[in-house]
């Protein structure tokens, strides 16, 4: 290891030594399949760990370790997956101790993505935490020589009344290694919780995060490190044709280095690497001339894969004979991710061993892509990934990681490779562009009898309906199809890569179906939330949740456009439902929009942590407030025009509404997705609220001053 490799570790987790003591002296419950140090060191799997307790450390002093290979980025993973472990195991939460997103140290996970944190390792960890305290009630009734039904455990220690005698989980372990098992043992009921639902569990990285102590991937400095920054072309699909680095040679201390496509300038600090990279003279050929931001809708159209029919019933031309037909078609744009840290990776090889600090959300991915670059097994590569600053689904990608692996391994030092602004928005995956065409039919009193939803480009996610249409096909490219999603037009659909981007689709093709199920309920002369009951008769969650969210935001009926400048619109994803309302104002002079408050009402099942719960649904609002009012990339011929914030304009908090949270309480369904779902319907409850407002419907996101002033003067 590097000099300094074990201080810096030591905040993220444990050492490798310190881990095998630890592991040594703690209990490993197997339920079925390898050890591990299987998952820790041999080949890569390509799924989870069957063994649910190979999560599960039990140390001697009491003190309980859980091992995750998702990575905490803001969403609260840190808090409340030892809630879930303590809740189920009878441990105090404190005495939970958490290592997440060490490749080293924690079993292989695909990924932290898709709000798998609760509703796919939230499983994993309470099937653990509950089979081993079913294991350890059992070794304590052999030692006792008493019933098992009889005994009591709490805060780790079981207890015999009867006989008056104690016995904590360490004693019971006694540095042994356990591997008998029990199956199907049950959950606790939500009926018993002492720690799941009960606010609030202060959030483990709160206080370093306040205080300016945590480490992000940039913030990890090892010997001998130096700083890279690598030469860009203007635009995708330039090349290059000619590159002078002579001026940049000259600087003292600065290295270029120069590996086929790969052309970086590196230097002990970054700020001197920076300048050195300016003073590179390069010329390119242009990218090919073809689209920008405005002819990109009509090239989708014509070049989209066919899509696949992802759901139907019924007949829709015998639907569309008992009403009136209404088509019209909605229109979004591509969007970054924006997070505030940057892509940035620090890859330190020392005795055939390399050590990366990485701002992922895939640290076992970028484990074997490094690997690869390298010329390492995976087992000789070990990935931390401390605490990200963001990620959204644009830190699932690697490129940032094999790039520092390469210099690295062509300059025999660690190189620490941060993106500046300007390459996070040329390199981001963006959330794609897509067109959704809507055709339906309602009949005189104001019943949906047909739906026909067409998705183009966005992808399925959130396409099928959840309201009641008895007549209705909806038809997209489903996502499981990525070959469409990468590269050039040359050899997919969009001009740059598109990717993950927190519900994906679903946001795009929620605002389709919410703003056209609007605009239909105006036609009818019906009260928007009166007119999505009506079609949810069979959906009483969704009932639910629509009627939370109106009685907290005071919700009065009426028919629209009533120039108060409300608006209401439904979503989910997942297991988790939402409804959100809006009150907007519009500046007609300006066309500017000024959102005054939202209420998110969520029904994501059992809340772990309400408080952060609250916070990740504040988030997403948030998140949403920019994507329906002013996030847009805009490019042309392959140049991305937008850059920094200046150009791509996150909400400030000037603009921040005042967002009331109505989490719903449903204790009969597990705990499911919440990082991403409550972001689906605030977009589209924003441009209902716009139509109210003024009478005049959006049909693109985002809904910038500018085109709403052009709607305005078309009406």
């Amino acid at each position: 290891m590097l000099a300094e490799t074990k201080s810096v570790t030591a905040e993220n987790g444990l050492n490798r030594r310190d881990f095998l003591k630890f592991a040594g002296t703690g209990l490993m419950v197997f339920l079925c399949g390898p050890r591990l140090e299987a998952f820790q060191y041999g080949p890569s799997p390509t799924s989870p760990p069957t063994d649910f307790n190979a999560y599960l450390r039990i140390g001697a002093d009491n003190r309980v370790g859980l091992f995750v290979g998702k990575v905490e980025l803001g969403q609260g993973l840190m808090t409340s997956l030892p809630q879930l472990l303590a809740e189920e195991l009878d441990v105090d939460y404190d005495a939970v101790d958490i290592v997440a997103g060490d490749t080293d140290l924690c079993p292989w996970d695909i990924g932290t993505f898709g709000s798998q944190g609760q509703r796919v390792l939230g499983v994993m960890v309470r099937n653990g935490a509950a089979e081993a305290r079913a294991v350890l009630l059992q070794m304590a009734a052999e030692r006792f020589a008493a019933p098992g039904a009889r005994l009591q455990v709490a805060s780790g220690v079981i207890t015999d009344p009867a006989q008056g005698k104690r016995v904590t989980f360490g004693e019971l372990v006694q540095g042994k290694r356990i591997e008998r098992h029990i199956a199907n043992v049950p959950l606790k009921s939500a009926k018993d919780f002492k720690i799941m639902g009960k606010s609030p569990a202060r959030r483990r990285d709160a206080v370093e995060k306040v205080t300016g102590k945590a480490k992000y991937a940039a913030d990890i400095t090892v010997p001998g490190m130096v700083c890279a920054r690598i030469l860009r072309p203007p635009a995708h699909g330039a090349k290059l044709k000619r590159v002078d680095t002579s001026a940049a040679e000259k600087v003292p201390g600065v290295r270029v280095v120069k590996d086929g496509d790969l052309i970086a300038v590196v230097h002990e600090r970054f700020d001197v690497a920076d300048k050195a990279l300016g003073l590179i003279k390069a010329d390119f050929d242009p990218a090919p001339a073809g689209l920008d931001d405005k002819t990109i809708f009509d090239f989708l159209l014509k070049n989209a894969p066919k899509p696949q029919v992802m759901g139907e019933k019924g007949n829709l031309t015998e639907g569309e004979k008992l009403g009136q037909v209404f088509e019209q078609t909605y229109y979004h744009g591509y969007g970054a991710h924006g997070a505030i840290e940057t892509h940035s990776t620090l890859v330190a090889v020392e005795n055939g061993k390399a050590t990366v600090w990485s701002a992922t959300q895939m640290p076992f991915r970028l484990r074997d892509e490094i690997a690869e670059a390298l010329g390492l097994p995976p087992a000789k590569v070990r990935v931390i990934a401390p605490y990200v600053g963001g990620g959204f689904g644009g830190k699932n990608y690697r490129q940032n990681g094999v790039e520092a692996a390469r210099l690295a391994k062509l300059l025999g030092k660690p190189v620490q490779l941060v993106w500046d602004r300007s390459e996070d928005f040329m390199y981001d995956r963006y959330r794609p562009a897509g067109v959704v065409k809507i055709r339906s039919a309602m009949t005189g009193d104001g019943r949906i009898v047909s739906w026909d939803f067409k998705v183009y480009a966005a992808g399925d996610w959130g396409s099928l309906p959840f309201y009641d249409f008895p007549n209705q096909r909806t038809v997209a490219i489903p996502e499981t199809g990525l070959a469409w999603r990468r590269g050039t037009t040359a050899d997919g659909l969009h001009p740059f890569n598109v990717g993950a981007w927190r519900m994906p689709g679903a946001v795009t093709n929620a605002f389709a179906r919410e703003s056209h199920l609007d605009m239909l309920a105006s036609k009818a002369g019906t009260d928007p939330v009166e007119f999505r009951l009506r079609h949810l008769t069979g959906n009483q969650r969704m009932q639910r949740v629509l009627m939370a969210a109106a009685t907290q935001f005071g919700w009065q009926k009426g028919q629209t456009p009533s120039h108060r400048g409300v608006g209401v619109a439904c979503g989910g994803e997942y297991k988790t439902l939402g409804a959100a309302m809006a009150e907007v104002e519009v500046n007609k002079t300006t066309g500017e929009v000024r959102v005054k408050r939202i209420v998110n009402a969520v029904d994501a099942g059992v809340i772990v942590n309400p408080e952060g719960a609250r916070q990740q649904i504040e988030g997403c609002t948030t998140m949403a407030l920019g994507c329906a009012l002013s996030e847009e990339v805009t490019f042309r011929n392959g140049e991305i025009l937008v850059r920094n914030f200046d150009a791509y304009q996150l909400p400030r908090f000037s603009a921040i509404p005042k967002i009331e949270v109505v989490l719903i309480d449903n204790p009969e369904l597990a705990p499911d997705g919440i990082g991403e779902p409550p972001i689906i319907a605030v977009g589209p409850a924003i441009a209902n609220a716009i139509y109210d407002a003024v009478g005049v419907r959006l049909l693109q996101l985002p809904m910038t001053p500018a085109r709403v002033k052009e709607a305005l003067s078309r009406a």
